[in-house]
């Protein structure tokens, strides 16, 4: 079942087309920007210029280039904004917080133990908001936006519903927002890892893009008509609470699982009936949303080592068109929170550049 609604999407409107590549380069011009874009020359002119009034884009006069006839090319770059934008990536045991500025590069960031489950709904958004006032402490730079990954669904408005956290109706985009008085942006983690590839770049042309993430809870995304629509897959056998169950070791962690499985047959052999009944969902999602890439995370991929090879295998065998399909795993749970966090810490202003005040 597809969600109705996602934060992230490719650039759509001409500022954030011509943010986004200016972003992806050192420096660029309005003649590039018109091939890459599709974009008339006019209309590049005008949201160039809106872009550069707005403070996110500079000419760089002293690399400009004389053509012979008609005004010289002037090289365009991303303007070093004093502005950052906030991430935060929750996890069951560890949320990430981290400060970003608009080339995405890290300023300041902090993992918060905190079992989230076991806190209630207030104290743990209190403890994260205290985190992101201990980052902005003394830094004398202006927030201006943030966001929020977390497993679970996202209505449009912010409010979470995920069982695995404990959350019912929370609204913590709402609270954030009147304590820091900035535009909160609040996602499934699985749609910002998307999202990330958009932003990187690592999406090129309009053909489906999916993602799977798979840890405590299980989550699925996919790009269809230039947005991101996130995905939900109902199968908690396959999250780590549900594999445990199955080999009987409640109140071990996924790791202790892996160790003992090198002396306990039956442990591996569940470990890998996961890992392939994850390559058939994969493989059943990309057939029906036809997408030929897929990015995967999450501890059932990056913690068993052996998880990786036999879900890539079961993927390829299952689609028709196996051989062909790209697959790419985010090797580490760091890279991946630090990813979704800059990604839904960016989304707006990379969105809806214009949309944005900065200071």
């Amino acid at each position: 079942m597809k969600s109705s609604w996602s934060a992230f999407s490719r650039p759509q409107n001409p500022a954030a087309k011509c943010l986004h590549l200016v972003r992806l380069n050192t420096v660029t011009s309005r003649s590039e920007l018109v091939e890459a874009t599709g974009l008339s020359q006019p209309t590049v002119t005008r949201a160039i210029a809106a872009l550069i009034s707005a403070g996110f884009v500079n000419e760089r006069m002293d690399l400009s280039k004389s053509t012979g006839r008609g005004r010289p090319i002037i090289p365009l770059e991303l303007a070093e904004l004093e502005p950052v934008f906030a991430g935060i990536s929750v996890g069951t045991t560890a949320t990430y917080i981290a400060l970003f500025d608009i080339k995405g590069r890290t300023i300041r960031d902090v993992d918060v133990e905190l079992p989230v489950a076991h806190l209630s709904q207030d104290d743990f958004i209190q403890h994260i908001m205290a985190g992101l006032n201990r980052l902005m402490a003394d830094l004398d730079r202006p927030l201006v936006t943030a966001g929020v990954t977390t497993s679970g669904a996202v209505s449009p408005d912010g409010v979470v519903n995920a069982p695995n956290l404990g959350w019912h109706d929370v609204n913590i985009g709402a609270q954030l927002n009147e304590q820091f008085s900035v535009p909160v942006t609040v996602s499934s983690a699985v749609a910002a890892i998307i999202g990330s590839e958009i932003q990187s770049g690592e999406i090129i042309g309009d053909a489906p893009i999916m993602a799977i993430f798979a840890d405590d809870s299980i989550g699925a995304a996919v790009t269809e008509d230039k947005r991101v629509v996130p995905i939900a897959v109902d199968r908690e056998d396959l999250t780590t609470n549900g594999l445990l169950r199955n080999i009987s070791k409640q109140g071990l962690s996924l790791i202790d699982a892996i160790q003992l499985s090198h002396t306990h047959p039956h442990i591996r052999a569940a470990l890998d009936r996961r890992a392939s009944h994850l390559g058939g969902v994969a493989a059943s999602l990309m057939t029906q949303y036809g997408a030929s890439t897929l990015v995967v995370a999450g501890s059932a991929f990056i913690d068993d080592q052996k998880a990786p090879a036999r879900f890539a295998r079961t993927v390829r065998q299952t689609l028709q068109d196996g051989e062909n399909a790209r697959l790419r795993l985010i090797p580490t749970h760091r890279e991946m929170v630090r990813d979704i966090a800059r990604a839904v810490a960016l989304d707006l202003v990379l969105r809806e550049p214009l949309k944005v005040q900065l200071p």
